[in-house]
């Protein structure tokens, strides 16, 4: 599928929007667009409600995603990504991923 109809897929809340979302992450090391439309779909409120596990959304698995894809584009979206979280969100994902600032995140995904 292509990155245009996985970001469908999660926008519409298709029953595989998280297997949609983590195929586009999968891209992110080596497509920009894909690391663009997860930035984009992490701002999705419904993405911003629907846990994984404990406190983690599946927004905050894209811009975990998007911080591992350790590309200049990738970082920077997931700079702007976090920017969108509102402060209590944030507060909770840097101690999730136990840094003090979001730059300072290079988690690794397996």
């Amino acid at each position: 599928m292509s990155n245009a109809e996985l970001a469908r897929m999660v926008e519409s809340e298709h029953p595989y929007r998280g297997k949609a979302l983590f195929e586009l992450s999968d891209r992110i090391p080596l497509d920009d667009d894909a690391a663009t439309k997860v930035a984009m779909l992490s701002r999705l409120t419904s993405l911003r409600r629907a846990r994984l596990f404990d406190r983690v959304s599946l927004a905050w698995s894209g811009i975990i995603a998007l911080l591992a894809g350790e590309t200049e584009h990738s970082r920077a979206a997931a700079y702007e990504a976090f920017g969108a979280l509102d402060a209590e969100e944030q507060r909770d994902m840097l101690d999730y991923l136990e840094v003090t600032t979001i730059e300072q995140a290079h988690p690794r995904i397996a």
